[in-house]
């Protein structure tokens, strides 16, 4: 069996203090994007991955199933690795819906998910959604679909860890003023009409970038960092706009134009 794994972007991203859990609280907009890696999975006597050498969490992800047998795997990336983007939780929600579906008695896979990371569960679902708890208590949203996506993965720049990002967002007091934010995020999510009202969503509080502004001055009527970056987003309403800014940006880094996407 074969399926697409897409990518995601955070519309927005609210970040509280630590749960008991030892993760952080979030309030989070997934959105999903015609972007993706493609997977293939078949039983077989043992787990074997093709395609991408650096894959540990699909393996864990087929691991956690407890299958009464192994899988082959072949990934197909076309998202950029360590980009802020969930290819690697695309691929193993994928992974995970894919190998399910082929045993004669399937499991349930949001807790599963839950276990792999933060990301994961939202690929099992259709739609963008709230991410709440520590990001895997999932809402459904009806948000307009009809923008246009520009990605700037910013030349010289890579991925600091996710720990790496919470740990210095705890260390300047990030926590600080979460309610409020929080509460602004559901505020605007109710008088969401028309993309551009996505525009009021408060900034995503686990980093930033100078490149956003830069976009937005290229004509996104909204730009930020998509989870712990690099990558940095900007939308627009019409395809022939991001294909202006994307010109006017090209010099910062590689840059690709998509579009939202409802499900896998």
């Amino acid at each position: 069996m074969i399926a697409p794994a897409p990518a995601k972007i955070n519309l927005a991203l609210v970040v509280g203090p630590l749960r008991d859990d030892g993760k952080h609280e979030l309030v989070t907009i997934f959105q999903r994007l015609d972007l993706g890696d493609r997977i293939e999975v078949e039983p077989a006597d043992e787990t074997t991955i093709d395609g991408f050498a650096e894959d540990t969490i699909v393996r864990a992800a087929l691991d956690a199933l407890e299958a009464p047998h192994g899988w082959r795997v072949r990934i197909e990336k076309h998202v950029p690795v360590a980009a802020g983007l969930a290819g690697g939780s695309s691929d193993a929600a994928t992974a995970l819906k894919l190998a399910n579906a082929q045993l004669a008695e399937p499991r349930e896979l949001h807790p599963i998910a839950a276990r792999l990371g933060a990301d994961v569960p939202f690929f099992l679902y259709d739609g963008p959604q709230l991410g709440t708890a520590d990001g895997t208590t999932l809402e459904p949203l009806d948000l307009p679909q009809d923008f246009v996506v520009l990605l700037l993965f910013p030349r010289g720049e890579t991925k600091s860890s996710t720990g790496r990002a919470y740990a210095d967002f705890d260390a300047r007091n990030g926590a600080d003023g979460f309610d409020e934010r929080a509460a602004r995020l559901r505020e605007v999510l109710a008088s969401v009409r028309r993309p551009r009202d996505l525009a009021a969503l408060p900034p995503n509080d686990l980093a930033s970038s100078p490149h956003a502004r830069t976009l937005v001055e290229a004509g996104a009527f909204r730009a930020d960092v998509s989870g712990a970056g690099p990558t940095v987003y900007g939308l627009f309403h019409r395809r022939d706009d991001a294909r202006r800014a994307a010109a006017a940006v090209r010099r910062l880094g590689r840059v690709l134009i998509t579009i939202p996407a409802w499900y896998g």
